[in-house]
C-alpha cells in the first residue's frame, strides 16, 4: 500500500536566537541559529530502509516503527526570501562544524555566536542556510551526534586497529570508543603487530596483553613491554554496544528530504546540496552507494553532493558494529566500486549510483589533495581510472573531478612546523579554491552553467603516472617518494594490492596536474602530498597518514650548488620580492578568469605570498634537519 512519510519534524524541538550581533551579512542581512533535536521513526519494510543493516532487529514502538533522535544546528537568513533557497548541508565531521572554517576562513568554533566566529561571511553573503545533523552516535556528548537505536542482545567479534606515535604502556581503543569487551579476560581475545598493512600478523601471546578494567573512556589495553610506535597493531574480542549504525545515513536522508519537500517545518528550502570532507567525504561515497539520495517516496534527496579528500574509499557507516568514527583509514583499504559509472573488477560489477534512476543522480563534486592520491587508504586515482589502472575513464556529465595540486589532506597552519614528519607539513591553502568551486556547483545547479572544467591527472597526457614512474627530484635529506606502498582491498579476508597511480610532478617536485593555485604555479619550496613519519614517532621507512611536505628552496645558486640541490634556488627564480608577487598576481588573475578563484581572493593570495617570501627569505637555512 501507500508508503506513509517518515516522522522527521513530528517531534521537532529547536530554539532561535540572533547570531553576529545582528550585523548584515551583504544583501543576504542577518542570521539566526536554531538548535534542537530531530525524532526520527522508520519503518524497517519500507524498501528504502531494508539495506540499514540491523534496522530489523531494533525495538519498535507501538507505531511498527523505529524511532531514534538527532542533534540539530541550522545558520539562516533571518529573512529567508533574501536567502538563495539552499539548504546546505554539512554533514559534520566527529560532530564538529567546519564550514565556516572551510569557506569563510573563520577561526573554528563549535557554538559560532559572535561576528569573528563567521570569519568573512562569505556563506552568508551568498545566502545559504546551513544545515548540521548529527549522524554518528560514537563521539562524545556537546557535538553534534546521533542516539542510534541500540542492539543489546548483539555481541560479536569485532577487530579494532591502531597505531601510536610514542611507546607506551597502554593504548585506547579510539576507534571503538562505544564497544566493551564482553568478557576482558577472554581468552580467546587476540592482539597482533605488523609493521604494513600488507603483511601477515604476527599474534602476541595473551599472556602479555590485557584490558585495563575500571576506567572511563574507550576501552584500553596493557602490553607487557610496551607498544612499540609506528606498529600496526590489531586486537580482536567479543563486543558489546551496538548499534543500528547505518541510521545515521537515514537521519541525513530524511531531514534534507523534509526540509526540501514539506512545508509544514520551520525550516525549508528550495534545493540541497550535501558537503562532506575527509571522513564524511567517505560517508557520503557511502551515503551515494547505498542508495540513500533517494527517499522513502523515491524523491531525490540532494541535488548536489560534495565529497572532498575521500579519494575512493567509503567507510564503516552501515555495518554491524561499524566504527563511523574511525580515523585509521590506512588501516582498512579501499573497496569496489570506487567510480559513479559501472565497471567490472575481479569478477564484480557495479558503481556508486548503481542504485538511482536518472531523475534521482545528484550532480557531484570529488576534490582531493595529493596526499589521497599518495597514501592514507584512499586511492584517489581509481574514481577516474579503471580498476586495473589501465586505462582513463570519461567522466559523466553529471560528475567533475578536482585535484587541488600539492595540498596536503588538511592545510597546515602557516608558518609551516615540523613535527610528526620528517619535513615541514604542507601549508598549501585550499579555501579560495573551494569557495570559487562553491559558486561554480551553485550556478550548475541553480541555473544550468557549466562548472568550472575538471582538472585531474590523467594517464593518457602522462600527468598520472604509476609510482614507480615518478620524476622527482633527488632533494638533498629528502626520502624517496618511489618507495611509498599502493593501496589495497580486502578480498576473501585478505589483502589485494591496487594500482599505485600518483599526480607526476615537475622538475621542482610539485604536481603537473590539476588546481595549480599562485604557491604551486609560483613556488618557492616543494610541496608534496607525502611525508615520511619522522624517527621520533617511529616507522620512518612509512608515510605518515594524511601529511604532506614542504621542503623551501635554497636562497642562492651558492647555497644549492653546496647542498646540491638540482632545484633552481629563489635568486635564481625570481629578481626581487616585487617580482615574485608580481608573477603571484598573475597567476591569481589566470585563476579567476578560470573561475577557480574568486576576483575578491586575489589579495589574500598576494598577502600570504609576501609572508611566504619573507619566511623562506629570513631562515638561516633551508636545508631538511
Amino acid at each position: 500500500g501507500r508508503q506513509r512519510r517518515p516522522r522527521v519534524g513530528d517531534h521537532l524541538d529547536a530554539s532561535r536566537s540572533a547570531v553576529a550581533n545582528g550585523q548584515p551579512f551583504g544583501a543576504t542581512g542577518s542570521y539566526e541559529k536554531l538548535t534542537g533535536t530531530i525524532e526520527f521513526a522508520l519503518d524497517p519494510r519500507n524498501p528504502q530502509n531494508t539495506r540499514i543493516v540491523d534496522l530489523d532487529r531494533a525495538d519498535r514502538a507501538t507505531d511498527g516503527r523505529v524511532h531514534f533522535t538527532a542533534d540539530l544546528v541550522v545558520l539562516r537568513p533571518v529573512d529567508p526570501a533574501r536567502g538563495n533557497g539552499v539548504l546546505l548541508f554539512e554533514v559534520v565531521n566527529r560532530g564538529r562544524i567546519g564550514l565556516l572554517t572551510r569557506f569563510n576562513s573563520a577561526p573554528g568554533s563549535v557554538d559560532p555566536v559572535t561576528r569573528a566566529d563567521f570569519g568573512n561571511g562569505y556563506l552568508m553573503r551568498e545566502g545559504y542556510t546551513l544545515v548540521m545533523v548529527g549522524w554518528e552516535f560514537d563521539i562524545p556528548p556537546g557535538t553534534i551526534r546521533l542516539e542510534a537505536p541500540r542492539l543489546d542482545g548483539l555481541l560479536e567479534p569485532i577487530h579494532v586497529s591502531f597505531v601510536l606515535d610514542r611507546k607506551a604502556d597502554e593504548a585506547a581503543l579510539d576507534d571503538a570508543p562505544m564497544y566493551s569487551p564482553v568478557d576482558p579476560a577472554d581468552a580467546a581475545s587476540t592482539l597482533t603487530v605488523r609493521d604494513h598493512y600488507w603483511n601477515a600478523p604476527t599474534p602476541i601471546a595473551r599472556s602479555r596483553w590485557k584490558f585495563v578494567t575500571g576506567t572511563a573512556g574507550p576501552p584500553r589495553l596493557a602490553l607487557n613491554g610496551g607498544f612499540e610506535p609506528g606498529r600496526m597493531y590489531e586486537v580482536t574480542f567479543k563486543a558489546r554496544g551496538a548499534r543500528v549504525v547505518g541510521t545515521g545515513l537515514a537521519a541525513i536522508r530524511d531531514a534534507a528530504s523534509a526540509f526540501r519537500y514539506r512545508t509544514d517545518l520551520p525550516i525549508q528550502g528550495k534545493a540541497a546540496y550535501a558537503f562532506g570532507v575527509s571522513q564524511v567525504g567517505r560517508f557520503l561515497r557511502q551515503f551515494l552507494y547505498d542508495g540513500f539520495n533517494a527517499d522513502e517516496r523515491g524523491r531525490r534527496v540532494f541535488d548536489a553532493v560534495w565529497s572532498h579528500i575521500a579519494g575512493s574509499a567509503r567507510g564503516m557507516f552501515n555495518e554491524r558494529f561499524g566504527m563511523p568514527v574511525a580515523g585509521s583509514v590506512l588501516l582498512t583499504p579501499t573497496s569496489f566500486p570506487f567510480t559513479t559509472d559501472e565497471q567490472t573488477f575481479a569478477g564484480e560489477r557495479g558503481s556508486l549510483l548503481q542504485q538511482y534512476s536518472p531523475e534521482q543522480r545528484p550532480k557531484i563534486f570529488f576534490t582531493n589533495t595529493s596526499v589521497e592520491y599518495w597514501g592514507g587508504g584512499r586511492a584517489a586515482a581509481l574514481i577516474h581510472t579503471s580498476a586495473d589502472g589501465k586505462r582513463d575513464l570519461a567522466v559523466p556529465d553529471n560528475v567533475r573531478i578536482y585535484l587541488l595540486a600539492g595540498t596536503q589532506h588538511g592545510e597546515a597552519a602557516f608558518p609551516p612546523t615540523r613535527a610528526r614528519g620528517q619535513q615541514m607539513d604542507n601549508p598549501v591553502p585550499q579555501r579560495e579554491v573551494m569557495r570559487a568551486l562553491l559558486r561554480g556547483l551553485h550556478q550548475w545547479t541553480s541555473q544550468g552553467v557549466a562548472p568550472p572544467e575538471s582538472r585531474y591527472p590523467k594517464l593518457a597526457d602522462g600527468t598520472l603516472t604509476p609510482v614507480a614512474g615518478v620524476r622527482f627530484p633527488p632533494i638533498p635529506a629528502v626520502a624517496d617518494p618511489r618507495v611509498i606502498p599502493g593501496p589495497g582491498q580486502i578480498r576473501n579476508g585478505r589483502v589485494q594490492m591496487l594500482p599505485h597511480l600518483v599526480p607526476q610532478v615537475d622538475a621542482d617536485g610539485n604536481d603537473t596536474a590539476g588546481i595549480r593555485v599562485p604557491d604551486i604555479a609560483v613556488p618557492v619550496a616543494t610541496n608534496t602530498g607525502w611525508n615520511f613519519r619522522s624517527p621520533s614517532v617511529g616507522g620512518s621507512t612509512e608515510i605518515y597518514n594524511l601529511l604532506g611536505s614542504y621542503v623551501p628552496f635554497a636562497l642562492t645558486k651558492a647555497e644549492r650548488d653546496a647542498r646540491n640541490d638540482p632545484r633552481p634556488s629563489i635568486a635564481e627564480r625570481y629578481r626581487s620580492r616585487e617580482d615574485y608577487l608580481a608573477k603571484l598576481r598573475a597567476a591569481a588573475a589566470a585563476l579567476v578568469t578560470q573561475r577557480y578563484l574568486l576576483a575578491e581572493d586575489v589579495e589574500n593570495v598576494v598577502e600570504r605570498g609576501a609572508a611566504q617570501w619573507q619566511f623562506v627569505t629570513s631562515r638561516a637555512t633551508t636545508s631538511s634537519r
